[in-house]
């Protein structure tokens, strides 16, 4: 079925120079005269694309692309406007167009446009169909990420949707939840670019100096050191794919620099006059939340549109607990094989249950470096062949306890009774956890020695004071 585009101008000669562009190319083409005709002609036709210009006073702009998105959410539309501005522009996005344009519209440019809109339909429509099925099948690899959270499924899906398209990528996450390798899985998966470059740049281990230098090259003088023409990384790049790591550091000067690369694909070198061009696909990767900081007026608005094409968000490992297991039995896997060349050959072939599930229940604030960190620790100190609850370091040991010891008692009451419960219980059943070991009841309790003997005087708890299990509430009062 042949691409419905509908072209909305108050001009006739706009309408009908447009409506001639696109019919050359193959297109069915309506044209419309304001925003009342574009809505008689949706209910007639199936429109996949709009052009409709924002001047025109009877297109009404936000009201129309309002109800355009109501009703029609699988149109795309792309607002035109004879005053192009920054800030025009920031303005169609958030109101929901899918570009923007400025008058007077080049024939390339718009040709060029909507063959974007159409690979990114059928992108969303590959997508779509292959969400479900892959989250039935499960897969718990993909490329070399490890997962078979349902989240994980999706991204899974997105990466495979998106896999042939140039489209730019936002990766979110927290540190350590492996957005570089969701980079390296998009590459992996683009038929186009997984034979040529990788370049990879991380924006905040650089000064700024140094990294426009580093992104776009030099010529020889430009600045002390310069001592000869330099090749900058998305020349290096051109092919192939970028990831922009720590997007967020870079300052505003240099964002604009990158806006204008995405935008166009130019830059020139440091000190230079040439302008050069670079095919890559650019993927951003951030620790931070980008709305945010464009709140904040510390991240450019237009950037943020212009990156924000296709978002994948990483949960923390935290929140796919269940893939804990599939990512020990990976880790292990990979440095049992270097426990092997060693001289005693011994490998962890299992984890004791204990350790297990205090695995699963730690928070891993570090994400998925923390894991990989702990296991590589234990195949170097552990003796024998299973890693066993001592085998982890404290963070991890002291975390659960402590979990444990403030819990052990307040099983079965309310919140509001759990909070009326005195320190004085909370002290004699970290004591009780301990076997009356102070040094261990101490660290349960995160504070030294000495405070606990200060604070067993002052309750006057003696060891056979028992364990604080028989709670008694009386009115509001709880009594040991």
């Amino acid at each position: 079925m042949r691409t419905h585009i509908l072209v909305a101008d108050q001009e006739p000669l706009t309408r009908r120079s447009l409506q001639e562009i696109l019919r050359y190319k193959g297109y069915n083409v309506t044209t419309a005269e304001n925003g009342a005709q574009i809505l008689q002609l949706m209910d007639k036709y199936s429109v996949d694309i709009i052009f409709a210009d924002i001047d025109s006073s009877t297109c009404e702009g936000e009201e129309l692309l309002k109800t355009i998105k109501e009703n029609y959410p699988q149109t795309y539309v792309v607002l035109m406007s004879a005053y192009g501005n920054i800030e025009t522009a920031v303005k169609a996005m958030r109101m929901g167009a899918f570009d923007y344009m400025t008058k007077p519209i080049e024939d390339n440019q718009l040709k060029s446009l909507v063959e974007k809109i159409i690979k990114h339909q059928e992108t969303a429509e590959v997508c779509s169909e292959q969400a479900e099925s892959l989250i039935t099948a499960g897969r718990k690899k993909f490329h070399n990420i490890i997962g078979g959270n349902e989240s994980m499924q999706k991204i899974y899906s997105m990466i495979e949707a998106i896999s042939d398209s140039p489209t730019t990528v936002l990766i979110s996450g927290e540190s350590g939840t492996g957005k570089r390798m969701i980079a390296q899985a998009i590459r992996q998966a683009d038929n186009y670019r997984c034979e040529k470059s990788f370049i990879e740049v991380s924006c905040g281990a650089l000064p700024e100096t140094l990294l426009e230098s580093e992104l776009f090259g030099h010529v020889k003088g430009s600045f002390t050191g310069a001592i000869k023409d330099r090749a900058g990384r998305f020349e290096l790049a051109n092919g192939g794919t970028f990831l922009l790591d720590e997007i967020d550091t870079c300052s505003p000067s240099l964002q604009v620099k990158l806006l204008r690369i995405l935008e166009e694909g130019n830059y020139e070198r440091v000190g230079d006059m040439k302008t050069r061009t670079a095919d890559v696909r650019i993927i951003a990767a951030t620790n931070q939340n980008l709305e945010d900081l464009v709140k904040k007026k510390s991240f450019r608005e237009d950037l943020y549109w212009r990156l924000n094409v296709i978002k994948i968000e990483i949960p923390p490992l935290r929140e796919r607990a269940e893939d804990i297991p599939l990512l020990i039995n990976h880790f292990l896997d990979k440095y049992n094989t270097g426990r092997k060349q060693t001289k005693n050959g011994r490998v962890i072939e299992r984890v004791n249950e204990d350790a297990l599930q205090a695995m699963m229940e730690y928070s891993w604030p570090g994400n998925i470096r923390e894991l990989e960190n702990t296991i590589e620790r234990a195949c170097i100190l552990v003796k024998g062949s299973v890693l066993n609850l001592r085998d982890l370091p404290d963070s991890i040991r002291k975390a659960v306890q402590k979990t444990e010891v403030l819990s052990a008692d307040i099983h079965g009451f309310s919140l509001k009774t759990a909070l009326r419960m005195p320190e004085k219980d909370i002290v004699l059943n970290a004591l009780t956890y301990s076997n009356w070991n102070c040094t261990k009841a101490a660290a349960y309790l995160d504070i030294n020695r000495t405070t606990l003997y200060n604070k067993m005087r002052l309750y006057g708890i003696k060891r056979g004071n028992g364990r604080v299990g028989n709670i008694n509430l009386v009115s509001e009062d709880i009594t040991v």
